[in-house]
C-alpha cells in the first residue's frame, strides 16, 4: 500500500474520532487528525485536518514495538482510531 492509499483509507476511517493512524512500516506512518473539535461552534463551516507522512512519535513507536512482538506483519491491516478525551464533571 502506498501513501496515497494511507491517507484516503485514514479519510475514510476518522469519522467523528480525533484521530485515524495506518502503519505502513516500521519507520513509515500516515495519520490524520482534526485541528479543532467538531462542531465547537454552531456557525462553523470549515474542516480542517492535518495529515502526516513520516517517521511515527512515541506513542505509535510503543504500538509498532507491541506488533512487533505480537508478530503482526506490515502494513498493518486496521486503521487506529483515537477518540476525543471525555470531559469531567
Amino acid at each position: 500500500m502506498d501513501a496515497l492509499a494511507a491517507v484516503k483509507k485514514c479519510f475514510n476511517a476518522i469519522g467523528t474520532s480525533r484521530k485515524a493512524t495506518v502503519y505502513l512500516t516500521p519507520k513509515l506512518v500516515v495519520s490524520v487528525c482534526w485541528r479543532n473539535k467538531l462542531h465547537t461552534h454552531k456557525r462553523s463551516t470549515r474542516q480542517e485536518f492535518v495529515v502526516k507522512i513520516g517517521a511515527p512519535n512515541y506513542l505509535e513507536r510503543r504500538f509498532i514495538a507491541a506488533c512487533v512482538k505480537a508478530d503482526e506483519p506490515f502494513p498493518v491491516k486496521r486503521v487506529q482510531v483515537q477518540l476525543w478525551p471525555q470531559k469531567r464533571n
